[in-house]
């Protein structure tokens, strides 16, 4: 996957499919800033606490580089597709494609516990200047047991197998797609500063090898279980990274 410059985002984003680009990562002089609502909203309400939050900060729409959102259920493949129009035509009418691709990494699971009435914005991600010579900053986009580039169900790892052993597999694929995103942004796992895990299963089995024990010296950080489904039905378990400096709350 090529990595493309973001002509006036201020960052570079490695090419996925038309809903999300698969991660982004900073341009030098700015950094990539990862904001979370305390209290989530509707994602077209939450579009628009964007909008207002980056022109408090001085910074066009064209500095969003990833979005997070919380969904009331797993979809559909059907229904995620029609909803991923309906949220990319946002992002196209906000002038944030780059020659008719999507740049904006995404994450958008369904919790299992007390989740939202409709799809919900629950964090985002923007560039802003930051001076010095500090190492990149990056978000990798949320992804689950599916091969890159792939939307349909035949293509899920283990379909069905939610045994230990299959859960194993598909845990060992989704931290391969991770270490090679990171890669694509030229970044690697001593960079990562929060590791995201989003499934109904537990995580006890998987963490001293296939998580915590990939990530080398990031395993400092632990892992973050959020309960929650992947946002297509049958999937399991996915995961999202990010390599921040600047973690703040918004609401």
């Amino acid at each position: 996957m090529p990595i493309t410059n973001h002509p006036t985002g201020n960052y570079r984003f490695l090419p996925g499919i038309a809903p999300y680009s698969c991660g982004v990562v900073s341009c030098p002089g700015f950094e990539i800033v990862h904001v979370t609502l305390q209290r989530p909203v509707s994602y077209r309400e939450g579009f628009e606490k964007i909008a207002a939050y980056l022109a408090a900060e001085g910074r066009p729409k064209t500095a969003l580089c990833a979005i997070e959102l919380r969904s009331p259920s797993p979809f559909s493949f059907q229904g995620f597709a029609d909803f991923n129009a309906e949220y990319a035509a946002i992002l196209q009418h906000w002038g944030l494609f780059v020659e008719g691709v999507n740049p904006v990494a995404r994450t958008n699971v369904a919790p299992v516990i007390n989740p939202p009435s409709e799809p919900a914005l629950y964090g985002f991600s923007f560039t802003r200047a930051c001076p010095g010579h500090q190492s990149p900053t990056f978000v990798v986009a949320g992804a689950g047991e599916l091969p890159e580039g792939i939307l349909s169900r035949e293509g899920i790892i283990a379909l069905g197998n939610t045994s230990p052993d299959g859960l194993a597999i598909k845990a060992q694929f989704v931290m391969d797609l991770m270490e090679t995103r990171l890669r694509g942004l030229g970044a690697d796992w001593s960079l990562v500063s929060t590791v995201n895990v989003y499934t109904a299963h537990s995580l006890t089995p998987l963490l001293p090898e296939i998580l915590l024990g990939r990530l080398g010296p990031a395993s400092i950080h632990g892992t973050t279980w959020h309960f929650s489904r992947p946002p297509i039905a049958e999937i399991e378990y996915e995961m999202d990274l990010r390599g921040i400096r600047t973690e703040l709350r918004y609401g």
